[in-house]
């Protein structure tokens, strides 16, 4: 009886030993694997503002087809220009006043020397601007949500965009419950919410919703 008893404490204090060290590896190993994976998203979502900034630049506004988008990048061209600061002699109001030389016109003209390819110019040798909207996490495919648009600011429409992805799916084949507690982040280390996003619908806004450690050094300046 006494061999028993001893033999179930052990088997208790194994269990127990167990349970604690499952209770600290678990959310390490979690944080662990997040951090790897959110790097892995934010790099996407970087892309995806680095593309839809040409596409403002180039057209005016944004893009909310990834399909579009990545045609625009495959064909659109960067212009290389140059800016001068010129000024000539007002003729007509310097007649008026009877003056050879007294009121010049102060002008900007701007050159046109080139044209550069915003593939090159941006993605380099690389061809991942085709494949913005998808990423492949632990052997599931998880999509990005893509919208642009208008907003309303003191009476003028200023183009926005929003890319983002949920948890959810980033997070899709570990702990539920840890899952859950990491939507409901709220910390300046942490990336609030219920979504990993760059941009948004509602606010002249192109930064993403991550903390710096996810940023370059450059990046961080």
């Amino acid at each position: 009886m006494k061999l028993l008893i001893q033999l179930a404490l052990w088997i208790i204090i194994a269990v127990l030993g167990y349970l604690l060290f499952q209770s600290v590896y678990e959310p390490t190993k979690f944080n662990e694997i997040k951090d790897q994976r959110y790097a892995m998203v934010i790099e996407k979502l970087k892309d995806i503002r680095t593309a839809e900034l040409a596409h403002l630049e180039i057209t005016g506004k944004f893009n909310g087809s990834f399909d579009s988008l990545s045609r625009f990048v495959d064909t659109a061209h960067f212009a290389i220009t140059q800016r001068r600061d010129t000024s000539f002699a007002d003729v007509a109001k310097n007649k008026a006043f009877g003056i050879k030389e007294g009121y010049y016109i102060e002008k900007v003209l701007i050159d046109t020397l080139g044209f550069v390819s915003v593939k090159d110019s941006l993605f380099k040798n690389s061809e991942r601007y085709k494949n913005l909207d998808k990423l492949v996490i632990a052997d599931k495919e998880a999509t990005i949500e893509l919208q642009a648009g208008f907003v309303t600011k003191n009476d003028r429409k200023i183009a926005v965009f929003e890319a983002k992805i949920n948890k959810d799916n980033v997070l899709h084949d570990l702990s539920r419950d840890l899952v859950i507690q990491e939507k409901q982040t709220v910390s300046v280390d942490g990336i609030n919410g219920t979504h990993i996003s760059v941009g948004s619908m509602t606010d002249v806004n192109t930064n993403g919703n991550w903390p710096k450690k996810y940023d370059s050094p450059q990046e961080q300046q």
